[in-house]
């Protein structure tokens, strides 16, 4: 068998049985994406960010279907198949590439409204509200206090009225001897809270671009493998040999 196609069946055949994985993979990625974003959504107003993993769901879900068309079309050396399976690759391709470009426009959007979503999550704060549970919940998950830091709560209605405090969620540790005072900064996470969601964000959307493009360059090489073999076929055989001759 020509070197040629023997190699590119083989890529072929092993790109059609990581569709599976690859499926499995970017469905898990999209999924922790939106779970990362929907536990903070009280202080991110724009959804724009959500695009790229809508994106990878949408592209896992077909990756399962044409994993098994992939490998079929190979092994039966199906010339209808195979140029099927191109045309898959070709639109999975275009689909992580676009979500990739998503990825680099909307990362750097993140941080621009963040501020002033959040200052109006604080300034809301009453110790029972939903946005008193949102709260509490960011800054016992990050260890952090305030937006900007600790003393943001000072300019805040609640701690006006609560005798100069900060929320008992900003406390290190949850005892009996911090009480949330802005006056005893060594019983509380003085970093804001801003600063990590920001980073928390960024690094999320940098892992799933991380895999975007991993499994783009994977594709790239299987639309190299259909056309080696559609090529050398049409000049060389009226047929394909089978993989294992």
């Amino acid at each position: 068998m020509d070197c040629g196609i023997f190699t590119s069946k083989t890529v072929l055949l092993f790109l059609s049985l990581i569709f599976w994985a690859a499926g499995a993979a970017l469905a898990y990625v999209g999924a922790y994406v939106i779970k990362s974003y929907d536990n903070f959504d009280s202080f991110i107003q724009d959804k724009y960010t959500l695009v790229p993993a809508a994106i990878i769901i949408g592209v896992s879900v077909v990756m399962f279907i044409f994993g098994l068309v992939g490998c079929c079309a190979t092994i039966r050396e199906s010339k209808v198949g195979l140029t099927f399976f191109f045309l898959i690759i070709v639109g999975i391709f275009a689909a992580e590439v676009a979500a990739l470009v998503f990825s680099f426009i909307y990362q750097g959007k993140i941080n621009k409204d963040l501020e002033r979503s959040m200052n109006e999550v604080f300034i809301k704060y009453d110790g029972q509200n939903a946005e008193t549970k949102a709260v509490d919940y960011l800054q016992t998950q990050l260890q952090c206090c305030g937006v900007m830091n600790y003393s943001s709560w000072s300019n805040t209605t609640w701690s006006r009225s609560h005798n100069n405090t900060a929320p008992v969620s900003c406390c290190k540790n949850s005892t009996a001897q911090c009480t949330g005072r802005l006056d005893q900064p060594d019983l509380l996470n003085i970093q804001g809270c801003e600063a990590k969601l920001d980073r928390l964000l960024q690094d999320v959307l940098g892992y799933a671009m991380l895999v975007i493009l991993a499994f783009a360059v994977i594709k790239f090489f299987g639309m190299l493998s259909v056309c080696v073999i559609t090529c050398r076929s049409g000049s060389q055989r009226s047929g394909y040999q089978p993989l294992y001759a």
